[in-house]
């Protein structure tokens, strides 16, 4: 066919479809490049996303300005007192059995001492015979004194006589005084009961060898007061300053948990125990009736107390534990972590109290990953967005 013979127009449109048909080529591989490069830079940047640590914060609660201290204590009898034997023998006859109630002076049981009778004889009678010798000592300085007088015999023969009488004297008064100490010995062949009060023990029997002393011998009955009753508390350190003389307290005894027991602070040891990190606390309570047995475990319920507003409550999911001991992530500036050591409270089971290292405006991280070191960078979710795993 001859290109005369082709319809201009026929060509033109041609060429107008073809440009359409380039152009749509060319916008089509514009649009897929571009696709390309931002799903390219959607990929980096949730990579990126994705190797920043995902972290929920911590709720943060007040911890209360009033605090019931409850702290685990001892009873004990206001007067406790060991009975010792004072003088060797055996044990003859015991009047009193556990439990009974004496009075004071009250007999508790008799020693028989046979040795030392014995030695109260011999020093009864080398009195006697320092008596004796004392007399013919006197009658013959007396003598040796009247005849001096007519000169029959020296001043020195005189001043002989006079004091031997001197020295007999003091023999028999170191006699009266040997015999005084026996006889005072003897009367602790009775035992009797020092104040009035409760046996507790009694830890011998009718025959059994009695060994004077507390150091060599043993004890052979207990006595104790309980009309009033002392209560030891070990208080730590995180609450000594709260605890102040003349404070009242609550105990409360694990058979009567309905009864509260009145009890008052009456002194402190002043001091920390090196080893546990408490202080000692002694209180008194009233305890008539006898309710209040020594020996008992008692919980002293202190009355609340100011702590001020900076202790705060965590979740224990908070805490983590590194080499340099218990520490809490919390959020800084720029989105990063950074630990801090914090002293704790009372733990609540679920939740522990800060008494010190937080504050109130603190952003504090929860469950913080073990991989997390001090100034990662971390991103903030809700529990829910974190998922089961984290």
């Amino acid at each position: 066919m001859d290109d005369s013979t082709i319809d201009p127009a026929l060509g033109q449109r041609v060429r107008r479809i073809g440009a359409i048909a380039l152009g749509a080529a060319l916008l089509i591989a514009a649009l897929g490049v571009g696709l390309r490069l931002y799903q390219g830079r959607e990929v980096t940047r949730w990579t990126e996303q994705q190797s920043v640590p995902a972290v929920s914060l911590a709720t943060i609660k007040a911890g209360g300005a009033a605090l019931e201290i409850v702290l685990p204590g001892t009873i004990r009898a206001f007067i406790d007192a060991p009975i010792n034997a004072r003088v060797n023998g055996y044990l003859k006859r015991w009047w009193v059995d556990i439990g009974a109630p004496v009075k004071t002076g009250q007999v508790l049981a008799e020693i028989e001492s046979p040795e030392l009778d014995q030695q109260l004889l011999q020093a009864e009678a080398d009195l006697a015979t320092a008596r004796a010798n004392m007399q013919l000592a006197g009658v013959t300085a007396g003598r040796w004194t009247r005849m001096r007088a007519s000169d029959a015999v020296s001043q020195q023969e005189a001043d002989e006589k006079s004091g031997d009488f001197a020295a007999k004297q003091a023999i028999v008064a170191a006699a009266q005084a040997n015999v005084a100490r026996l006889k005072a010995t003897t009367q602790f062949k009775t035992l009797v009961a020092p104040f009035a009060g409760v046996v507790t023990a009694r830890r011998t029997d009718i025959g059994a060898l009695i060994n004077a002393g507390s150091a060599n011998g043993q004890e052979l009955f207990r006595v104790t007061d309980s009309r009033r009753v002392r209560v030891y508390v070990d208080v730590p350190q995180s609450y000594a300053a709260l605890i102040r003389k003349g404070a009242v307290a609550e105990l409360r005894v694990p058979e009567r948990p309905e009864r509260a027991f009145p009890a008052r602070v009456t002194d402190s040891s002043q001091a920390i125990s090196e080893s546990s990190r408490t202080m000692l606390v002694q209180l008194e309570a009233d305890n008539p009736n006898g309710v209040l047995l020594p020996g008992s475990y008692v919980d002293v319920h202190f009355a609340p107390a100011e702590r001020g507003a900076a202790v705060l409550r965590l979740p224990v999911s908070a805490l983590i534990f590194r080499r340099e001991g218990l520490r809490v992530a919390v959020l800084g500036a720029g989105g990063k972590a950074s630990f801090r050591a914090v002293q704790l409270g009372r733990d609540f089971g679920t939740e522990i109290e800060v008494v010190a290292g937080l504050a109130a405006g603190d952003q504090v991280i929860d469950n913080p990953p073990d991989s997390l070191s001090d100034g990662d960078a971390v991103r903030v979710v809700t529990a829910a967005a974190r998922g089961p795993g984290g």
